[in-house]
């Protein structure tokens, strides 16, 4: 008689076409299970989606992990039911959790074509075409394939390069373009952009990489140096104290801790920066700052006020943006599984000024100046009395 594994062994293959697990014993278990294979990076795997609640679940296994977890689950479910191109299947499984397995052969039926797992996309930077800073910065390796522990970067590194490429228009196209990136570490996102101005764009690019750590900036300069990147350089320096150029057409800033992202934005609305793109990270000032007697019960709760103070600085940095000239949106950089500070502030200059005097009252009402707020209005806000 043939076993649970030894059936699943045979079924689970490329061959297979779908497997439908339902008849829940179990109510902690999803309704119903469907598994199907999946293509991930060129490997088949097995795809479980269920519904459980109003939440879609999905979950990728390989063949034995995927054996494993039916092992352990089939007890809470009465039935699986399987459809393969030539192996079908139905395991039936009693309330005392006695399983009868019968199977049937058939002649072979066309298989369904392999679905790609919902991932899988067409990125800026292609995998399989080797990029020389990536490769020296182990993301890639030489023949151009990404390695598995680093595949997370390359998607990060491709979702900036989407944010740039849906305002890129907005850039001069006749003339070189100048761009900051304050607190530029090592540099992913630096080399990334001046390879796609340069080289899939072919645009006329000055790029200026700032960073406070010395061995940063000279290892950053030597790859420079060595890939042929002319009009790519870092120098070490203070975003608040920089003055090396008198206008960028754009800011960017990844990462920049707590008040290091207000100076670098005020830069970007000092100099005229067309487009601005910032990931913030570590609002602490505001977290100092927020008093409220009617969010008390919300406020008392250190996690919350955490949460709360860096949302409302962005909310904050936005709003100001705005008020200089700019359409601004918060978008999601990456998902909040990799990092909790996963949003991006992409600012466009428009010349339209949207005074929002509520956003003054909100600051009194939680005690908070925040420091964008000084930088940007250091006399106070003068056109609140120019327009009375």
């Amino acid at each position: 008689m043939i076993t649970l594994k030894e059936y699943l062994d045979e079924q689970i293959n490329e061959q297979l076409k779908q497997i439908v697990i339902s008849g829940r014993r179990d109510f902690a278990m999803p309704e119903n299970i469907r598994i199907r294979p999946v293509l991930i990076k060129g490997e088949v795997c097995y795809q479980c989606s269920a519904q459980q609640g109003t939440k879609a679940l999905h979950h990728n296994y390989s063949k034995k992990e995927l054996i494993a977890y039916l092992e352990s689950i089939l007890d809470k479910y009465g039935q699986l039911q399987a459809v393969g191109a030539v192996l079908d299947g139905t395991v039936l499984i009693s309330r005392k959790g006695k399983m009868t397995i019968k199977t049937k052969r058939h002649a072979a039926a066309a298989p369904a074509p392999m679905k790609a797992h919902n991932r899988v996309k067409q990125y800026i930077l292609k995998e399989g075409i080797p990029v020389s800073f990536l490769v020296d910065l182990g993301v890639m390796n030489r023949d151009g394939k990404v390695l598995s522990q680093r595949y997370d970067k390359f998607r990060q590194i491709n979702r900036f390069l989407e944010f740039i490429e849906d305002v890129v228009d907005k850039l001069p196209d006749n003339r070189e373009i100048t761009i900051l990136d304050f607190g530029c570490g090592k540099s992913y996102l630096t080399f990334a952009i001046y390879y796609y101005f340069c080289e899939l764009k072919q645009r006329d690019v000055r790029i200026i990489g700032l960073d406070l750590k010395e061995d940063v900036i000279v290892k950053c300069n030597a790859l420079a140096a060595k890939y042929g990147y002319e009009k790519l350089h870092f120098c070490q320096g203070d975003i608040a104290q920089f003055e090396g150029v008198s206008a960028v057409d754009m800011v960017v800033t990844l990462h920049a801790c707590d008040t290091a992202t207000d100076y670098a934005l005020a830069k970007a609305v000092e100099w005229g920066a067309q487009v601005i793109l910032s990931v913030p990270c570590c609002q602490h000032e505001m977290n100092r700052q927020i008093k409220s007697e009617i969010l008390q019960p919300v406020l008392k709760y250190g996690i919350l006020k955490e949460r709360m103070s860096a949302l409302i600085t962005d909310g904050v940095r936005a709003n100001l943006l705005e008020e200089k000239g700019y359409d601004t949106q918060i978008l999601e950089f990456i998902d909040m599984e990799h990092t909790p500070k996963n949003l991006l502030i992409r600012a466009v200059k428009s010349g339209k000024r949207n005074q929002n005097r509520n956003l003054e009252e909100m600051m009194k009402a939680l005690h908070a100046v925040p420091t964008l707020e000084k930088l940007l209005y250091p006399r106070g806000r003068e056109w609140m009395q120019e327009d009375e």
